[in-house]
């Protein structure tokens, strides 16, 4: 475990000692950085250097004029600032399975800074360095090009390095308690501090304003940062949050056992490939069109998109299904009854013995079917399922403890979720063991409603979310909401402002007007006291409708079509009561 000072107590005097400038002696003595006037030269003084706050800087120099790696819809090559690119780490230390662990950072101090600081989260199992450019969402120009300071991490564990086909391959971390923790929230304020340490040194003052942004498992380090480290940033943007975690991979096994129902013994073993097949994208047509005729015009509008998704409930998608099943007076494309069955089994989730949900019920929407969704809930034939081949990894040897030791190709992972036992088995996402002080909902888990520190400190979050999510439940994050909501007595919007989108998958994709801002809406909220009550959101290329604008409405809020103007226009549209 990481020791240092606070960050708060490390003195002015102490950095320029630390950090040193760019005329270092011989012996070590190092000049004021503050007193170093050129940017090339003060960057390279930073390397080699080492501090208990940010442990060794291992390279320090001038970064590239131009970002040409994979992006969020921008043309590329993104011409970048003149910045000096940072990449740390904090001492390594020896783990289990003979695996060797280390948190390292990448961080980029651009010239012109705009006095602010953007930790980008991270995605999946992480274990990447990631590219520190601060990607605010699709179409937006990165931090680094908007001034930011800009820091990413690995959260402690390199999915290269740390890999071992008997413990689930890239998850093998999971098998190492201190790994665990760091991955959950442990190395996110160690980085932090760091980044905050060298702008402070860098620069010769603190950041005026800090900011997060992330999605996915970096959603779930935003909620992390608000629960757990409330004073480390002004605002939080944590969209799709994996703040359930543990919670959601038992999901993904529920969601496979109920897929595997509709697979025929018959015709031998149940395999990844042959688990992709078990619906069509004509079934998903099918379930599209009952979803539409019960839901779609709930919000004023038969425009594709559900509006007012929480009227959507499963007794009136249900009743417009069994229309379309075969057998029901159809002569032409039917669903087989047993795939409806299976669908509804999936949305409806697991429940522990006493009937209580173990995860959360999902949406019925547009986007269910759509490439984004069947991508996580059961494949292609480029592609296993990513619920095997993500949830297949992670609980056994991520959330369960002790960990379980399972092989991390495809079918080993199918074999270990078919085998798991429903509820009895889920209650390992709760456990200890000798060595194992804490569990895995204890170590990732970012589920509490309690917010006081981030209120006090006076932060505000925005929680984007797609209604068409396959991976984590915005009814999950809905129900998240409304405890926040009870907390404070009514209160829950002076600090948090919830976004559904309708029709967005994970993060992005679906049927859906899923291109937004959500990072400038908290900057003018956190800055200048705007709270948003809608975000304006854009129809990409990839869906029926490029181009078509949407308010996207602040929960408990839903969207509604005025009765007159076009349908593509976001104007003609408004947020009101559900």
């Amino acid at each position: 475990m990481i020791v240092r000072q606070p960050f708060a107590a490390v003195t002015g005097s102490a950095l320029a000692l630390a950090l040193g400038a760019c005329a270092a002696s011989e012996t070590g003595g190092p000049e004021s950085s503050a007193a170093a006037p050129d940017f090339v030269a003060r960057c390279a003084a930073l390397q080699g250097r080492t501090d208990d706050m940010f442990g060794t800087v291992e390279s320090a120099a001038l970064g590239p004029a131009e970002f040409t790696g994979q992006q969020f819809f921008l043309p590329t090559p993104i011409a970048l600032p003149r910045h000096c690119e940072i990449i740390g780490a904090f001492p390594s230390r020896d783990g289990a399975q003979g695996q060797k662990y280390a948190i390292r950072y990448h961080l980029r101090l651009p010239e012109g800074w705009n006095g602010r600081f953007l930790f980008q989260g991270g995605g999946g199992l992480n274990g990447v360095l990631g590219d520190a450019m601060g990607w605010t969402g699709a179409g937006q120009q990165p931090g680094i090009v908007q001034g930011y300071a800009v820091v990413s991490q690995d959260s402690g564990h390199d999915k290269q390095a740390n890999s071992d086909p008997d413990w689930g391959g890239e998850a093998v971390f999971g098998s190492d308690p201190e790994a665990r923790r760091n991955y959950g929230n442990g190395a996110l304020p160690v980085v932090a501090d760091a980044a905050k340490t060298l702008i402070r040194a860098f620069y010769g003052s603190d950041a005026r304003y800090s900011y997060f942004f992330g999605c996915s498992k970096g959603g779930q380090e935003g909620m992390a940062f608000a629960q757990r480290y409330p004073d480390t940033f002004d605002g939080i943007v944590a969209i799709a949050p994996g703040m359930s975690l543990p919670r959601a991979a038992v999901a993904q096994t529920w969601d496979v056992q109920s897929f595997a129902r509709l697979w025929d013994p018959a015709k031998g073993a149940l395999t990844p490939a042959s688990f992709a097949t078990l619906f069509s994208p004509s079934d998903f047509d099918l379930v599209r069109q009952a979803v539409g005729a019960a839901c779609d015009g709930l919000d004023g509008a038969d425009d594709g998109l559900i509006g007012n998704f929480m009227q959507c409930t499963s007794a009136r998608v249900l009743s417009e299904l069994r229309k379309r099943e075969c057998g029901a007076g159809n002569s032409g494309a039917c669903l087989a009854t047993d795939k409806v069955d299976a669908l509804n089994r999936s949305l409806e989730g697991p429940h522990d013995a006493q009937g209580k949900p173990i995860y959360a019920s999902w949406r019925w929407d547009m986007g269910i079917g759509s490439p984004g969704w069947a991508m996580w809930k059961l494949g292609n034939p480029q592609m296993p399922s990513l619920n095997i081949l993500t949830g297949g990894a992670s609980l056994p040897t991520v959330f369960m403890t002790p960990p379980r030791a399972v092989r991390g190709d495809p079918q080993s992972l199918l074999d270990f979720q078919m085998a798991f036992k429903f509820p009895q088995d889920a209650d390992a996402i709760y456990a200890t063991a000798p060595g194992w002080p804490r569990s895995a909902w204890q170590d990732v888990g970012m589920r509490s409603a309690d917010l006081d520190g981030f209120r006090k400190h006076g932060g505000k979050l925005i929680v984007p979310h797609g209604v068409s999510d396959p991976v984590f439940s915005i009814n999950d994050t809905i129900a998240w909401r409304d405890d926040v909501d009870s907390r404070y007595h009514g209160d829950a919007d002076s600090t948090v402002r919830v976004f559904p989108v309708p029709g967005m998958n994970h993060c992005g994709g679906g049927p859906a007007t899923g291109r937004y801002d959500a990072f400038a809406a908290l900057v003018n909220w956190v800055e200048k006291g705007n709270a948003p009550q809608a975000i304006v959101a854009t129809a990409g290329a990839d869906t029926p409708w490029p181009g078509r604008t949407r308010p996207l409405c602040a929960y408990p809020k839903m969207v509604r079509y005025r009765g007159a103007g076009s349908i593509e226009q976001a104007e003609n549209f408004e947020c009101v009561d559900s």
